[in-house]
């Protein structure tokens, strides 16, 4: 495998992207950097401004100027040495000619996983998306309820449903990345990075990581292989799938 891997997650918001970015990180022993968790960390904790706080709830995307930085410092960290998986960036063509320009410093080449998942399954998936407000874990309705409906199983909170997802603003995510960020796809293509279609919404997220796999082992060698365990089980049902 090259010394340096770097896998750009691509897809509209409730793809899959954070799920699969969690089994791969397992897989590939690579560092995970979602600036969707990151961002809303910093409102968490109240480090973001009123403005970006008010952007994220209304399923806008922050300005370029504040992602850029934060993912410019992300990667400089000692656990990307061998690798990393950038997971909801570059949202936009500026983004993407700085990362462009970042990695290409470092001698880096991207390969960008560009999930594609119909807009009917993904606006049902995310309204089937549960959090717990206390300790941030998450449930699926469908696919990983909690045991006692409407309560945490790790804490006992009340269930909340995320401010991006409920549906009007899914639906603006969507919109938004139909006109800000589907273009990043083209921009990234016509840089001669390797983009890899890999469809989102057919069979379990291991079945599509194994996939995602077989590509990276056919251009970079044999990867490890994915091992999902009990451990994994919340931090997956956690992931975005932004």
């Amino acid at each position: 495998m090259m010394k340096q891997l770097c896998l750009i997650m691509f897809g509209p918001p409730g793809s899959g992207k954070g799920t699969q970015a969690t089994l791969l990180r397992q897989a590939l022993g690579i560092a995970h950097i979602s600036t969707g968790d990151m961002l809303r960390e910093r409102v968490h904790h109240g480090d973001a401004l009123d403005e970006i706080a008010k952007l994220m709830r209304a399923g806008e995307l922050v300005p370029d100027e504040t992602v850029n930085l934060m993912v410019a410092d992300r990667i400089e960290q000692p656990d990307c040495a061998v690798g990393f998986i950038l997971d909801g960036y570059p949202r936009t063509v500026n983004q993407a000619a700085l990362v462009a320009d970042m990695l290409a410093v470092k001698q880096i080449d991207p390969v960008v996983i560009h999930l594609k998942v119909d807009y009917n399954v993904i606006v049902a998936r995310l309204a089937d998306r549960r959090q717990c407000p206390t300790c941030g874990a998450s449930y699926s309705l469908s696919s990983n309820p909690p045991r006692v409906p409407g309560v945490c199983d790790l804490d006992g909170s009340r269930l909340t449903v995320r401010e991006d997802d409920r549906e009007e603003v899914v639906l603006e995510r969507l919109h938004a990345y139909d006109h800000k960020t589907r273009p990043v796809l083209e921009y990234l293509k016509n840089a001669g990075y390797t983009v890899w279609d890999v469809t989102g919404d057919t069979g379990p997220p291991q079945v599509i990581t194994e996939r995602i796999l077989k590509l990276i082992e056919a251009k970079y060698g044999k990867p490890a292989p994915v091992i999902v365990s009990r451990s994994l089980t919340q931090e997956l049902a956690a992931a975005e799938e932004k």
